[in-house]
């Protein structure tokens, strides 16, 4: 027997579409959280270190800051409570990351327990999430954006660890995209940015070079805002 689908909630606190960012105290994910504030969303963030995501949520206009690890089961459980304690989720952004061992190493060094805590972060955690949140998702016909990289699709030495776990996470977005017609599914390459993680893969080098994450957020709020088909893209191909 087929179960019951599940009707949105008639108790929401807020009338703005309510969207769930991880990985957002900082960088391009405080950037996108910031931005979708902007475009009249109501925000659900999160990310490990509890003093700074709480003071970017004071400063950003952000509902409701969940400290925790999306590793973590409880934590994930947590923040399907928070959306739902808003009245459900439009749009889930899977941004929380990590870069995996570093100083990059060859494939042929890589040490075998940090790429299995990358895939963990950057793959396993996001499918966790998303798997949690899809019955919400699928009543507002909302959406999922996943985080990913050129990484993902370039042979760059030394990016092996984190490449190869960004392309597991975009094919698991594309087959996800084909079976879950009612939403949208979109895997998104910000590009190099002025990032910490970015910062780590090049440790002592000037980066100052590379365009801040809040260069690139108008291409992640005009795919959400004009709900452009599911797929790969460039944000800064989005940008205009």
């Amino acid at each position: 027997m087929c179960p019951a689908r599940r009707e949105p909630s008639v108790n929401r606190m807020s009338n703005n579409p309510i969207a769930l960012v991880t990985g957002a105290s900082r960088g391009l994910g405080r950037a996108v959280a910031a931005g979708l504030v902007r475009e009249g969303y109501t925000l659900i963030t999160d990310a490990r270190d509890e003093a700074v995501l709480a003071a970017a949520a004071r400063q950003d206009g952000i509902a409701l800051a969940v400290p925790g690890d999306v590793t973590d089961p409880a934590h994930r459980e947590e923040l399907r409570a928070a959306a739902e304690k808003l009245g459900g989720l439009n749009l889930l952004v899977n941004n929380a990351g990590t870069l995996g061992a570093h100083p990059l190493p060859a494939m042929a060094d890589y040490p075998v327990d940090e790429l299995r805590a990358a895939f963990e972060v950057n793959v396993l955690a996001p499918v966790a999430l998303t798997q949690l949140l899809l019955p919400e998702l699928r009543v507002s016909g909302g959406a999922v954006l996943n985080v990913t990289s050129d990484a993902a699709v370039e042979p760059y030495a030394g990016w092996g660890g984190y490449g190869a776990a960004k392309a597991a996470l975009e094919q698991a977005s594309s087959v996800l995209a084909a079976e879950e017609l009612a939403i949208r599914v979109w895997w998104v390459d910000p590009g190099d940015l002025r990032t910490d993680m970015h910062q780590q893969a090049f440790p002592g080098e000037d980066i100052s070079d590379r365009p801040l994450p809040d260069s690139v957020v108008p291409g992640f709020t005009r795919l959400v805002t004009e709900r452009l088909p599911s797929g790969r893209y460039r944000a800064q191909d989005l940008v205009r």
